[in-house]
Order: C-alpha cells, then sequence, then structure tokens
C-alpha cells in the first residue's frame, strides 16, 4: 500500500526556514563560527535547587507509576498561592488551575476542546505558529488578527468584521509576545474580554514570557473583572527557571473550558511526570526569589547590550518590554529571508526572517537572546561591520 498522508498536514503553513537551514549546516560543515541566535533555548543551566528537588523526587517509588492525571495537588495548590500573590486573583487549585506538559502541549490541545470544524479561531500575526495549527488539526478555520507597530503591536478590534466575530470561538492572545516582546495593558485585555462576552467565544492568552519583563511586571487577563468566563491563560516553568527541557507547565482559569481539555489530555497522554511536578512545586515556590530576579537582570543587560549594538550598527530597533527576542526591522531593500541569508552568509549569525511568523512579519528579522553574553557581543560586532 502507497503511504498517503492526512490532508490537514497539507493545510499547515509552508516552512519557511529550508533554505536559511541549509545555509547554516552548510557554513557549519564549512568549519565557520556560527552564532545561533535563531532559538528561544536558555543557555544557562536549571536552578540547582529545582535539579536537588528532582533528584529527591525521582528516588521515591511512589512517583514511579502515572502521574496524576489532572496534576500533581501540591503543585496546583502552589500555582494558585502565587496566582494570588502576584496577581490579586484567587483560583480553585482544583477546577481553575490544570497542569500541562509545558504550555506548548496545552496550546496545541486547546482547540480540539473548544473548536468545531469550520468554526473561526482569531490568530495574531505575527506570532507563534502553534496557535495556527493547532487550529488547523481541530478543523477550525485560522482567521488572521494582524499585530503593527503603528498601534503599539495589539490587535484592532474595530476592524474585524462583525461576521468573523459571530462565528469566533476561539482568539488567541500572546503578551508579553514572541516574536516581537511587546507587552499589553489591562485596558486592552479588558477590551479583549468585553468583545469576548458581546461575541460568545473564548480566549486563551498564551503568557509563557509573563516573568521574563524588564520594566513593568505584565498583567493577567485574568485581572479584568469577569474574565475567568471566557478566559483561560497558559503558562510555562520553561523561562523563568531554564527549565525548557522539563516541559512543565500550567492552564488557569474557566473551570469549564479546563475541564474540557482534561478530557482531551485524557485520552492523548498520561500528565507529567510527578517527580518533575514536585520539582516544579519547590520552582514555584521560589518564583520570586533571587534566581529569577537574576534571570531578568541577565536579559535586561544582554537587551540593552544587544540593541545599543544594532543601533550603532544602523538597525532601528525598540527594546522590547518583555521576553527574551530582539524584533529588529531589516535594512531597506531587503525582505526578511533576504536580510537573514546574508547575516548567516557575511557574518555567520543565524536569525529568523519574520515571515516565518506569518505574512505580518516580513520586514522584520528575530533575534534570540538566550547565547552567553561573549556570542552576543560578537554577533553584533561581526553585524556592524557589514554594509548593507
Amino acid at each position: 500500500m502507497a503511504f498517503r498522508r492526512a490532508a490537514r498536514l497539507d493545510r499547515l503553513p509552508p516552512y519557511l526556514f529550508i533554505e536559511i537551514d541549509r545555509k547554516k549546516r552548510a557554513a557549519l560543515a564549512a568549519g565557520k563560527d556560527v552564532i545561533d541566535l535563531g532559538v528561544g533555548d536558555p543557555d544557562r543551566p536549571t536552578c540547582d535547587f529545582v535539579i536537588e528537588e528532582m533528584a529527591r523526587a525521582i528516588r521515591d517509588p511512589r512517583n514511579h507509576r502515572y502521574p496524576h492525571d489532572a496534576g500533581y495537588p501540591e503543585f496546583k495548590s502552589t500555582v494558585a498561592e502565587w496566582f494570588a500573590h502576584r496577581f490579586g486573583v484567587r483560583l480553585d487549585p482544583q477546577s481553575e488551575v490544570l497542569t500541562l506538559i509545558g504550555s506548548k502541549e496545552g496550546l496545541g490541545h486547546l482547540p480540539l476542546a473548544v473548536l468545531n470544524p469550520g468554526d473561526a479561531a482569531l490568530i495574531p500575526r505575527p506570532g507563534y505558529p502553534v496557535y495556527e495549527s493547532s487550529t488547523i488539526f481541530a478543523g477550525g478555520e485560522p482567521v488572521t488578527m494582524p499585530l503593527r507597530e503603528s498601534s503599539g503591536w495589539l490587535p484592532d478590534f474595530d476592524v474585524i468584521p462583525a461576521a468573523t466575530l459571530d462565528r469566533t470561538r476561539l482568539m488567541f492572545l500572546n503578551y508579553p509576545n514572541n516574536p516581537i516582546g511587546a507587552t499589553a495593558t489591562l485596558d486592552a485585555f479588558g477590551r479583549a474580554v468585553a468583545l469576548a462576552k458581546r461575541h460568545d467565544f473564548l480566549i486563551v492568552h498564551d503568557a509563557a514570557y509573563s516573568e521574563v519583563y524588564y520594566e513593568q511586571p505584565p498583567s493577567s487577563i485574568l485581572q479584568v473583572p469577569g474574565a475567568i468566563d471566557v478566559a483561560v491563560e497558559m503558562y510555562s516553568l520553561s523561562k523563568s527557571f531554564h527549565m525548557t527541557g522539563w516541559r512543565l507547565g500550567f492552564a488557569v482559569g474557566n473551570a469549564e473550558v479546563l475541564a474540557a481539555l482534561a478530557k482531551i489530555k485524557g485520552n492523548v497522554d498520561s500528565g507529567a511526570f510527578n517527580a518533575i511536578q514536585q520539582a516544579g512545586t519547590a520552582a514555584m515556590r521560589r518564583i520570586d526569589g533571587p534566581e529569577t530576579a537574576e534571570m531578568r537582570a541577565m536579559y535586561r543587560r544582554r537587551r540593552d547590550e544587544f540593541v545599543s549594538g544594532l543601533r550603532a550598527a544602523g538597525f532601528r530597533v525598540t527594546p522590547p518590554a518583555g521576553a527574551f527576542y530582539i524584533w529588529a526591522p531589516c535594512p531597506a531593500g531587503y525582505d526578511s529571508m533576504g536580510a537573514a541569508a546574508r547575516m548567516l552568509e557575511e557574518a555567520s549569525v543565524v536569525s529568523v526572517p519574520g515571515s516565518g511568523f506569518g505574512a505580518e512579519g516580513e520586514g522584520y528579522v528575530r533575534f534570540s537572546l538566550t547565547s552567553p553574553d561573549e556570542r552576543l557581543r560578537a554577533a553584533v560586532e561581526r553585524l556592524g561591520r557589514m554594509r548593507w
């Protein structure tokens, strides 16, 4: 029998980085010193106290069995305590907190729990590609919400046709934003909540970069009065404690939505390893501690130095308010693929073309700050020697 892959895979957006990947591999094979600022994967190791708790938990035979379906109770209670302290929002840890195998898993599965075939989902673009792909896998229709610099990288809800809003069942938001680094005010969240109530749809706010901020702590959409009726938020431990490989996150918000997501998860996964959740509990108890403060100070230093270097190299760039990415306009005369290709070919610096985050990202490139300081300094020095 000849293999035929599922038709839904043909609906996914094209992978636009093939040529950049090919050039990167060729440069490495040629012995070039490539500085990869493409992937947002922290270069620092996981915090020692988290590793020590994991070492203890992994030796407990009780953790060698299947994990708790909806999450380790102590982890969920700790999340609820932190949420009350951080945002002033009280949650029921049993029904309004759900453990995830990383926030990406939650974002990937949620549309299966809330969308029917043909339902519209509003997708911010430029934006994290999972929002669109998970909508497609659920049989939904992705509808673009353009984010523009002129509007502070916030969606313009007024331009969305009423007919589109009436068939919308899900809206994705993401602040601090990947790839841009923009944040949203509580007023902006309030407008989104009012729209969701008026048109009867759900908001899922991707808050994976919640604790990677520089000047002002970001808000939670659940701080908007009544938001819990129409919203859930997804969080990740990957960024705050350098735990990307551990795969641990959580969803909070509307209990009915979380119950539906839990039913999907119960049919396709067995939950996060209990030992990881116990280590995550230790992490959440110290999320306001010196380790997280040092993480923010490190990224702030890297942000300021990198932005200064890019400006000296002729880039018009605005410092991000959150996350660990620099979203830089391309030099005049270049599209995002062309600019990224030249930087790789001439400076051996890998960036991500903005078009990879949707057509609305054209004209920009994204640099990640998750490389050691000396490598970031070397990257801007090389870029500064280029002549556009």
